[in-house]
């Protein structure tokens, strides 16, 4: 198949709005492609790449070669173009990574570039998720699609059960099943605002689990073989030595433990979230694992694993079973230190209280758990909702990024400043593109196009005068920004056209938050502060 079939797909599909448009498109796509080409086909069709680890980012995607005039580029002559890419390392692997991502782009068109851009920057946001793909897939092969979403459960990759189902049927998708060894995509949680809304959703009595602010980990154990897995099925083993030898040291022989890991502090606290993702980074950990030895745990710098589920134990798989049934078994398999703190709740007081006890001790939040519930892989159910405090700041506007996709031809991805009152300008701490309506990205292209002081086919850099709301899940260390820190799951909330720039939060604040005292930097942030609040409902402390 031409890759610029699937380009076109993509482009139809994110000018689709109808779902069951959008999977007739993707599933007449999916019939095209040869057999070797059903593998990176339909990742591309996802929006991903075969390759988890390719080394190019933005700053080699900003200039690239003209587009051809005439398609000629296949899926399967794509893939290996990148395949070559991703594996170029050692003395002079920036010029020769840059040499082929170049030949890769001088053969496509601009359709194509367009593709290969939002591939290779995680940035295509086309509307095709991955419950989309999976109904796709169902109708492209002719099987029931619970078929194809219980596979992909157990499977954790698309492209794996792409393959099974167009070249295998509903025998090939039968044949998934929880291996101990093999990571299965985890359950996720749904967020609410508040907890009388979690509640209202998973009924009471519930479950309230820390949730806590680590990385999310997938333990397998066979006998004295143990695997560690991010949430993204990378495997991590030998970066978590401190992980495998305290599941090691358990008197059950074969496990699979759904948690979290995490840095602590001398006096039992969390570390801030960076220096625990940094210990745990994957890039390039997948070849170092082939030939790497065994490290022994940094001295001061472990991560401590506590887990809050049990998926499998000692030959009997628990998946289907209800959750209560589940967590027993994890008591009663773990010491209580390696457990998530949980409290079982009747309603709302009872949640505040676990809600106040997770928050004070340096926690993100809570997970409030529906009892009954089993082990739903992958998706994002009622069962599980999570409910976080939420901090807000009023922050300028430094710069606009032209959108992809379904967004092409808007102003998207805003670049935020917050205010430096020791010299008057402002300080870069991230990016978002979350949040945004058609109307607000309809507003905010002609407004920053008002605004523009320079500008050119990938960004627009703005008069900072604009004031937006935004929402974010916590502040962490970034050298990447001249501040030393960023803001973590941006969101934008409203903008804010009754302030201006003057009066926008500052720096001190957003570091005062980063070291958990926001109060510190009250006289030095806008008129009232940032706002910084549990969603506990009318009981969570507000």
């Amino acid at each position: 198949m031409l890759f610029a079939e699937v380009a076109a797909t993509s482009a139809a599909v994110a000018a689709r709005s109808g779902r069951l448009a959008k999977v007739e498109l993707l599933a007449r796509a999916l019939r095209g492609l040869a057999p070797e080409e059903i593998a990176p086909g339909a990742g591309y069709l996802a929006g991903e790449l075969r390759q988890r680890q390719t080394g190019v980012g933005w700053a080699s995607l900003r200039e690239t070669p003209p587009p051809a005039e005439q398609p000629s580029l296949t899926v399967a002559a794509v893939d290996h173009a990148i395949g070559e890419i991703s594996v170029v390392a050692g003395v002079g692997s920036q010029a020769r990574r840059r040499e082929l991502l170049n030949r890769l782009y001088a053969a496509a068109t601009a359709d194509e570039q367009r593709l290969l851009t939002g591939l290779f920057s995680g940035e295509l946001r086309q509307g095709a998720q991955a419950g989309l793909l999976a109904d796709a897939i169902a109708r492209a092969a002719e099987v029931p699609a619970a078929s194809v979403r219980r596979a992909l459960l157990l499977a954790g990759d698309l492209k794996e059960v792409a393959v099974a189902a167009l070249t295998g049927g509903a025998a090939a998708l039968g044949e998934f099943t929880l291996r101990v060894g093999r990571p299965l995509a985890p359950m996720l949680a749904a967020s609410a605002a508040s907890l009388d809304e979690a509640l209202s959703v998973t009924g009471a009595p519930a479950m309230v689990d820390a949730k806590l602010d680590g990385i999310r980990i997938q333990v397998h154990r066979s006998g004295e073989e143990v695997a560690v897995f991010t949430r993204s099925l990378d495997d991590i083993t030998l970066r978590l030595p401190e992980v495998v030898a305290a599941v090691r040291a358990l008197p059950a022989r074969e496990l699979v433990l759904d948690g979290e890991a995490m840095m602590l502090d001398k006096a039992g606290r969390p570390r801030p979230f960076q220096e625990t993702s940094s210990r745990a980074a994957t890039r390039g950990a997948r070849r170092a694992m082939k030939n790497a030895p065994r490290p022994e745990a940094p001295t001061g710098t472990g991560l401590t694993p506590y887990f809050f589920d049990v998926l499998h134990l000692d030959g009997a798989n628990l998946l289907d079973r209800p959750g209560a049934e589940r967590w027993s078994a994890l008591a009663d398999a773990l010491p209580g230190e390696l457990i998530v703190p949980r409290t079982e709740v009747k309603g709302v007081e009872e949640a505040a209280a676990a809600f106040a006890a997770a928050v004070d001790g340096g926690q993100e939040g809570v997970v409030v758990k529906a009892p009954h519930a089993p082990y739903d892989v992958g998706r994002r159910g009622g069962a599980w909702i999570k409910v976080k405090p939420r901090h807000t700041l009023d922050l300028v506007v430094l710069a606009v990024e032209w959108g992809h996709g379904r967004r092409r031809g808007w102003l998207s991805n805003l670049h935020l400043g917050a205010r430096d009152p020791h010299t008057g300008g402002f300080v870069m701490l991230g990016k978002t593109f979350k949040g945004l309506t058609d109307e607000l990205l309809r507003w905010q292209t002609e407004r920053f196009l008002g605004l523009a002081v320079e500008r050119n086919e990938w960004l627009v850099k703005v008069r900072p005068e604009q004031v937006v709301e935004v929402a974010f899940d916590g502040v962490q260390s970034s050298p990447r920004y001249p501040g030393g820190v960023a803001l973590r799951f941006a969101r934008v909330i409203r903008y804010r056209h009754d302030k201006s720039a003057a009066e926008a939060d500052t720096i001190d604040m957003v570091h005062a938050i980063h070291r958990g005292r926001p109060s510190e930097a009250a006289e030095g942030g806008s008129p009232g502060g940032p706002e910084s609040r549990p969603h506990g409902g009318s009981q969570g402390g507000e």
